[in-house]
């Protein structure tokens, strides 16, 4: 129990560090949180700050989900008593809600679209490149990164029914599926953080790639 909890606390604190609010501050003299959309995420970065800082963020983003996943697989192999996948799960969760929920910036921070697919190229490296590629064909036909992005998140859970093979952590007699609950809760929270774009997409009314705000 205490080492789930170590990794909670670990893959959450690496949540906690926001980039975008941190290098907006340094590159562009604002906090990244008081323009645009007001997310703390690499889309508003593009719009508000430039491409390199976006680039930046993005960066930084996916590698808090694998910096996290790569602790919790490291502490997996050193502490045998463990569920492994279980170990692995927490660390994703947790580093996605610090992201979105930073304690070290006022619990106000990005959507984790970019952390979540930091967690999950390092959870299955096969469905992190499908979600991926079917993000990026949906965001070039439509000009909608939040479409992209949710749809992607809907994709996880329904890949991991299906798909038994290239885990980083399965113990034998195991498949896909002891994953699907832990897909489906990261589904969720990325969903929850797009409720806004979501009802701006029904609506017909969201931003686009190129829009300002």
């Amino acid at each position: 129990m205490v080492t789930y909890i170590i990794i909670a606390i670990i893959a959450y604190c690496i949540g906690s560090i926001n980039f975008s609010v941190i290098l907006s501050k340094k590159m562009a003299g604002f906090d990244i949180r008081e323009k645009g959309s007001g997310n703390a995420g690499s889309t508003n970065m593009l719009r508000s700050v430039g491409k390199k800082a976006a680039a930046i963020t993005l960066i930084f983003d996916i590698l808090k989900g694998v910096v996290s996943i790569g602790i919790a697989i490291l502490l997996g192999l050193i502490i045998k008593e463990t569920d492994r996948e279980l170990l692995l799960q927490i660390a994703g969760i947790a580093v996605v809600i610090g992201h979105t929920f930073p304690v070290f910036f006022g619990f106000k921070g990005g959507k984790g679209v970019a952390t979540s697919l930091g967690i999950i190229l390092m959870s299955n490296w096969q469905i992190g490149l499908i979600c991926l590629v079917f993000a990026l064909v949906l965001i070039i036909l439509t000009k909608m990164v939040s479409l992209g992005s949710c749809t992607a998140a809907v994709l996880f859970p329904v890949l991991t029914l299906f798909i038994n093979s290239n885990y980083t952590v399965l113990t034998e007699g195991k498949n896909g599926n002891v994953y699907f609950i832990y897909s489906v809760i990261l589904a969720v929270i990325v969903l929850f953080n797009h409720r806004e774009n979501i009802k701006r997409i029904l609506n017909g009314t969201e931003n686009k790639i190129g829009s300002k705000q």
